[in-house]
């Protein structure tokens, strides 16, 4: 075993004294069984993956005998699916992951049974050319694609109930007690559906108190890496930042790595790594080039000009919707019927957000006295609350922003992106808050990717800016799709809870 990760300070002079002078040992790794959930997760989706696609065979048989249409052939039946199974492998649809995104792997999904359906069909013309060789492919196609992603859905969110109530939580060890591993604990305490649990930090010289603030002790220090693996039953290991030399921490993951242990590393610069990146080797120096969207460039442009058209389409389609609550606004409170607010977007420019009236007049500012609560965004009611039930209902089904639309055809905001906030907030939350003012890059957004995570109301601002900077660097037409079907989801579920 490395002796460098287990000697004492008193013996070893810290972690760098001892990687210096203790030679590593040329022992045979421990094959502990760290890795028994994930192959647990890749065969239970193996499973529901086969069962599906049996179930979609079988019903593409009795539809075909109801039709009288012939079968497909049995063999090519059976091609389609291993190669199905073979593309969702290979996109990595088997693996044990924090978040199990249900809209991007159902994507997948779709992607591996579409390309499984063309080989099979490019195979069989080449072979010999069925006069019913389309109705043979498509019903396969179409049965096995509803019937795996709907497997999918079932599996995901069974397994995100399991974590919530505290069922298949992995143990997880924390190298690093400072700020960013105190806030790496934090995520996955607030989150339990991302499956891991924090159980203990590992830092010689720990800068946060991790056990009056989050309930977590400091097990100890490099040398005490395999007593505190074996004691709390780690079975994942989060290198973050620390004040322990580089050497050190090389060796603790490569001792993890000979444990089985899976290691996730925090990297140096994390506010700059985007999902879009490319890595290239300079012998065996990495140089990773980050590929952020580019605010000022033609994605964006694409994105506004879609913005346009949509709020245009959506302006006509609800426009009904808007009548009737603008009636019903007019007869519970009366004129004006519109609320217009000062707001922050694009570039730090000012304009009128509007929104239909939820509160009596004179009562939509802030009340004197207001005090914001610390580290929260304004949001919801501030000072006496005097919406009207109708005004309430409007807000909680968030059919107050609808006449936004307005301001996405002017230009001024976009359906997604970071909300605006006014702007005496704004100018105290960018003195404050770390990379607050670089979510002004876009133009704001009905909706936002914090917003549905969550982020409403008096919310965290910090975790807000985050949140919006990841969009903002992250935005792809996809993402802004996903956002727009999670907000349906929101709002859907909002009527429910109203009724």
């Amino acid at each position: 075993m490395d002796t460098a990760l287990q000697a004492p300070p008193e013996v070893a002079g810290g972690d760098a004294v001892a990687l210096a002078v203790v030679p590593e040992t040329t022992a045979a790794p421990r094959a502990w069984p760290r890795l028994g959930k994930s192959t647990t997760w890749a065969l239970g989706c193996l499973a529901v993956d086969t069962g599906m696609l049996v179930l979609a065979a079988l019903a593409t048989a009795f539809g075909s005998l109801a039709a009288s249409v012939p079968t497909p052939p049995t063999v090519w039946t059976i091609g389609f699916g291993a190669l199905a199974i073979a593309f969702m492998r290979v996109r990595g649809l088997y693996e044990l992951r924090l978040h199990l995104p249900i809209l991007d792997d159902v994507r997948r999904v779709a992607m591996s049974i579409t390309l499984a359906a063309m080989i099979v069909v490019s195979v069989r013309l080449l072979l010999s050319a069925s006069p019913n060789l389309a109705a043979e492919t498509i019903r396969p196609w179409g049965f096995a694609l509803v019937y795996v992603a709907a497997g999918r859905v079932a599996l995901y969110w069974s397994q995100t109930k399991a974590r919530r109530d505290g069922e298949s939580l992995r143990p997880a060890l924390i190298v690093g007690a400072g700020r960013v591993g105190a806030l790496t604990a934090k995520r996955l305490l607030d989150h339990p559906e991302l499956g891991l649990r924090p159980v203990a930090f590992l830092d010689k010289e720990p800068l946060v108190d991790t056990n009056a603030e989050l309930g977590l002790p400091v097990a100890g220090a490099s040398w005490d890496l395999e007593s505190v693996l074996e004691q709390y039953d780690v079975e994942q290991v989060i290198v973050t930042f620390s004040t322990a030399p580089d050497s050190v921490l090389l060796a603790l993951v490569r001792r993890c790595e000979e444990l089985r242990l899976a290691v996730s590393i925090v990297p140096r610069l994390y506010e700059r790594v985007p999902e879009r990146l490319s890595v290239e080797h300079l012998g065996g120096l990495p140089l990773i080039t980050a590929h952020p969207a580019d605010p000022h460039g033609t994605q964006y442009a694409i994105k506004y000009a879609i913005d346009k058209l949509v709020a245009a389409t959506l302006l006509l389609l609800v426009s009904p919707i808007l009548l009737v609550v603008g009636a019903a606004v007019w007869l519970d409170m009366g004129r004006p019927i519109f609320f217009r607010q000062r707001r922050v977007g694009a570039d730090g420019k000012v304009f009128h957000c509007l929104k239909f009236r939820s509160m009596k007049l004179g009562t939509e500012t802030p009340a004197t006295g207001f005090v914001l609560p610390d580290g929260a965004a304004p949001g919801g009611v501030e000072g006496e609350d005097r919406r009207t039930v109708f005004g309430a209902l409007l807000r909680r089904s968030s059919l107050d922003e609808l006449p936004q639309l307005i301001n996405v055809l002017k230009g001024e905001m976009s359906i997604v992106g970071p909300r605006p906030e006014r702007p005496e907030y704004v100018s105290q939350f960018e003195r404050s808050i770390y990379r607050y003012g670089d979510r002004h890059r876009v133009r704001s957004g009905i909706t936002g990717w914090a917003q549905v995570h969550g982020l409403r109301g008096k919310t965290s601002v910090s975790d807000r800016a985050e949140w919006d900077n990841y969009y903002v660097e992250n935005f792809s037409l996809w993402l802004d799709l996903k956002i727009l079907l999670m907000t349906f989801a929101a709002v859907i579920t909002a009527f429910r809870d109203v009724e």
